[in-house]
């Protein structure tokens, strides 16, 4: 089963809410493997000011990232070969909502001239795990929001720290999927070609649905990188 695979999570902060258009913040990677729990940060200095509403969700003000920021072709370097060299040997890289981190991270990296996750990998981004998107399809008709931290609540998932800082959100993501995959362990046994199926088709009736309200919410076909 891939959940006895290493696994690596991953999330992004950043200056707005547009991956297309934003720039990365802060990054944190948590390598679950058989020898242990390996954590990597990054504080980057993105190169731009980090408007303030930006600021009060991650706490990173731009004077913190210019004196204590590496530069950010450096950092996205470092993160787009380690999730690549990863996702090369078909391990997962579990995200929530992950299709704004990977859609952030491949405009980052061609736009700083530097080989996106893609072409690293041949093609398709493969294999993508997200939490956000498993628990939509298989538990379609749930009422209520479906933010990480709802899903902390739903599954009952004891978490350190605050929400909106990357290593607390990626360890909750972590635990929301081994509580997920526990309540509906088809998950785990199915391979991960048809995990990321699900995903897609996931995203795609709910675009599709976003779409026929006249919401404008991009192409239904587009998942991981969607903008």
């Amino acid at each position: 089963m891939w959940t006895e695979h290493p696994i690596i999570g991953f999330d992004t902060e950043t200056t707005g809410v547009r991956p297309d258009q934003d720039r990365l913040v802060t990054c944190s990677v948590v390598e679950v493997l058989p020898s242990g729990v390996n954590r990597t940060y990054w504080l980057a200095d993105p190169g731009v000011e980090i408007p303030e509403r930006a600021t009060a969700v991650h706490g990173i003000t731009t004077e913190q990232a210019r004196e204590n920021g590496r530069p950010i072709t450096e950092v996205l370097e470092e993160i787009a070969a380690k999730l690549a060299a990863h996702m090369s040997q078909s391990y997962p890289v579990v995200a929530f909502n992950a299709s704004y981190d990977v859609t952030l991270l491949e405009h980052e990296l061609e736009r700083h001239g530097l080989q996106t996750l893609a072409s690293r990998l041949g093609g398709e981004i493969f294999p993508v795990v997200d939490p956000y998107l498993l628990d939509k399809s298989v538990d379609r008709y749930r009422k209520g929001k479906r933010r990480l931290e709802d899903l902390v609540g739903h599954y009952r998932v004891d978490v350190d720290g605050d929400f909106h800082n990357a290593e607390a959100d990626v360890l909750a993501t972590l635990k929301v999927l081994a509580a997920l995959v526990r309540k509906f362990p088809e998950l785990a046994s199915e391979p991960l070609e048809a995990v990321q199926a699900r995903e897609k088709a996931t995203h795609k009736d709910f675009i599709s649905f976003l779409n026929s309200k006249n919401r404008n919410a991009g192409d239904p076909d587009a998942w991981p990188v969607t903008c």
